[in-house]
């Protein structure tokens, strides 16, 4: 596997290879805001405006996006992209989903749950074949992750699924599920400048078995722009739960003031390099070792541009060691990959929810 790749006359922005049969751009859309479960406050988005605006993300190079079964809504939305762009004659889109079942059934899960699930996202999305599955399970004091993944590769085997991924998987879990000899091409992670817990076990394991970082939260649900620059916290009642997951986050790498001082640098060596500072804090992100892309969450088309240039941007030596030394007095996360997120009854915990998919089809193949 080659890793990066320069932008080709096929996109604008540079990519990266998950198999030597496909290749991703290097900034992913991600559509968690767009779910109908996300907003605690404000409407959802236009849906046409979406479209026409995720088209013009498409024709700039940023050809893949991010999703979910539990998402509420887009896969659909998704899916009538890739209806608009067949019709149009326009190259295709990468589209990579998530299958999350409920932590209730893990005990119960067998095949028919998991093919019922795929084929729904067939469905949804109107393709013959998913690109990539992510699979997330939510409690490893609960057996049965290993067999889920091979019966998954099934799946895959029989011509549904493309490419195999898993999400939030530490390296010790994910390591009985290489033994078994399932293979997949990622693991998709939250990993920014505030949260470096990818860093160590689990890159070396992605090291070892060629498999790729995909990265969520890298700008932590928008905390890490300029916009909050000298802006006091926010208060509650938060607006959405990005901002209630990753306002969590910066107390635990330090606090409002530590996210400041980590403002005030990243914006100062982004002028200097005449990008954004969120381009630059998702540059960074993508420097990381074994990082593929970085999952970027996406409403409209503001920002289309501005992930263009941190697709683009490759950061040299000295940036690279600015970036380490201004992160440095930051506390690190205690414990694995989503160890804080899977206390039981702790603050990361609760917020999650975990029994989103209680409407999956019963049979393969079902309607929902």
């Amino acid at each position: 596997m080659n890793g990066e790749t320069e932008p080709s006359s096929r996109a604008s922005v540079a990519r990266a290879s998950l198999a030597p049969d496909y290749d991703i751009a290097r900034v992913i859309g991600g559509c968690w805001q767009l779910s109908e479960g996300h907003q605690t406050s404000a409407p959802g988005a236009n849906h046409e405006s979406v479209l026409e605006a995720f088209d013009r993300r498409a024709d700039r190079g940023l050809t893949t996006f991010d999703c979910a079964d539990i998402y509420t809504g887009v896969e659909a939305l998704l899916g009538e992209l890739v209806v608009r762009r067949r019709r149009a004659g326009k190259s295709a889109i990468e589209i990579h989903t998530k299958l999350v079942p409920d932590r209730s059934v893990l005990r119960a899960l067998d095949h028919r749950y998991l093919e019922s699930i795929v084929d729904r996202s067939l469905r949804r999305l109107r393709v013959e074949r998913l690109d990539l599955v992510q699979f997330h399970w939510w409690d490893f004091a609960v057996p049965g992750w290993v067999e889920a993944m091979t019966g998954l590769d099934a799946l895959r085997k029989a011509g549904k699924i493309r490419h195999l991924g898993v999400t939030n998987f530490d390296a010790e879990h994910l390591a009985p599920v290489l033994a078994a000899g399932v293979k997949i091409v990622s693991n998709q992670v939250q990993y920014s400048l505030l949260d470096d817990r990818p860093r160590g076990a689990l890159s070396e394991l992605a090291r070892q078995h060629d498999f790729r970082l995909l990265t969520y939260g890298t700008l932590a649900g928008g905390f890490l722009s300029r916009r909050w620059l000298g802006q006091p916290a926010p208060r509650e009642p938060l607006a959405n739960r990005s901002l209630i997951k990753y306002r969590l986050i910066i107390e635990e790498a330090g606090g409002w003031d530590a996210l400041q001082s980590v403002l005030g640098g990243l914006a100062d060596l982004a002028d200097g390099r005449g990008l954004t500072l969120e381009a630059l804090a998702t540059a960074a992100v993508l420097a990381r070792p074994r990082v593929a892309a970085a999952i970027v969450g996406i409403r409209d088309g503001r920002h289309t541009e501005a992930h263009v240039a941190a697709a683009r941007d490759r950061l040299d030596r000295a940036t690279r060691d600015a970036l380490d030394r201004l992160t440095a007095p930051l506390r690190s996360l205690d414990g694995p990959v989503y160890g804080l997120e899977r206390v039981p009854e702790g603050r990361h915990a609760v917020i999650m929810k975990t029994d989103l998919n209680r409407r999956a089809p019963k049979r393969a193949g079902g309607e929902t």
